[in-house]
């Protein structure tokens, strides 16, 4: 994760290195790369602690920062990269605006900044913010739900909407929560922890405490749904391929005026019963094409947590 410092009209970076083993391919040759990209874009650019950090104006930072994501996602599937590559990334940088800062997802958190790290993710961030409904369907560790949750926060933060609703299916426990213990809090606790774990990266722990108090943030197991209309809000469900079509149905017709809708999922993995149909299957091939819906699919390409994650998944033929 990208974090960030400095002032006003200046902004600093620091980028970790995904695989630390492979800094030097990221660098370059007598750190070649990082002179190329100070020189291209009028920054500061220093690399210590497996990390690369870049100090300047905002937009050229983020221009920077750009081109450091580029080297780093090509060596996902590379060995090496050549000399003409990384001049090119750098010159498509200085012409086509990435990391002009249009993309950067402003959270309550002065101290993080949040930015797509693919062009699937820019694609992600894209679609939610042009439609009323946004599917998005790929592998573990793409950033489907660290994206839709950010966008949420930043929302929320402008004023755009009065309320977050974070809902997910609860199939380990069959949908029968009520055999669990504890208030309804903590019982949902153990099925939207991935999302309180991307919310706590945007804002302080007394701030969620504070917005769930006061319903701005609701957490809903899908079950709790039925009979709801939710208006001026961002309703994120999660492990979406993990619904029923009925399921499916139902929360979709929750949205009520001046709302988005973001489902996540990975329809290559289901713990339904094999001969109960995935409601995000269905949903995406009854949806596409229809006016204020986007569809969305990463990759394995897209995948940003720990180096290993994308070989893992390639490993297991995801």
């Amino acid at each position: 994760m990208w974090k960030s410092g400095a002032g006003r009209d200046s902004l600093e970076l620091k980028i970790p290195i995904e695989d630390p083993s492979r800094q030097g391919v990221v660098y370059g040759t007598a750190d070649r790369n990082l002179r190329l990209i100070r020189t291209a874009f009028d920054v500061r650019i220093s690399a210590r602690d497996n990390a690369v950090r870049i100090s300047g104006t905002s937009e050229a930072v983020h221009r920077a920062a750009h081109v450091i994501e580029r080297i780093q996602d090509a060596l996902r599937t590379r060995a090496s990269l050549s000399d003409d590559f990384v001049t090119e990334v750098i010159e498509q940088a200085t012409q086509d605006g990435h990391g002009s800062g249009e993309s950067t997802i402003d959270v309550f958190l002065s101290s993080r900044t949040i930015v797509p790290r693919s062009d699937g993710q820019r694609a992600y961030l894209e679609a939610i913010r042009g439609n009323d409904l946004t599917f998005c369907a790929g592998p573990a560790g793409t950033g489907k739900t660290y994206l839709a949750v950010a966008e949420s926060v930043s929302l929320l933060k402008r004023q755009k909407i009065e309320r977050i609703v974070l809902v997910r299916p609860a199939v380990e426990a069959g949908e029968k929560l009520g055999y669990l213990p504890g208030d309804l809090q903590a019982k949902v606790n153990p099925y939207l922890r991935p999302l309180f774990d991307a919310m706590h990266d945007m804002m302080s722990f007394d701030q969620i405490r504070r917005f769930m108090q006061n319903d701005v943030i609701e957490v809903v197991p899908l079950a709790f749904m039925r009979g709801r209309t939710l208006s001026n809000a961002a309703i994120i469900l999660d492990e979406a391929q993990n619904t029923t079509v009925s399921q499916m149905l139902m929360f979709l017709t929750r949205m009520g005026n001046q709302s988005k809708m973001i489902v996540t999922g990975d329809d290559s993995q289901s713990d339904l019963p094999e001969d109960e149909p995935s409601g995000f299957t269905d949903a995406l091939d009854k949806l596409m094409g229809t006016e204020s819906v986007s569809v969305v699919r990463l990759e394995r390409s897209d995948i940003v947590r720990h180096v290993l994650v994308q070989r893992i998944v390639e490993a297991y033929g995801g």
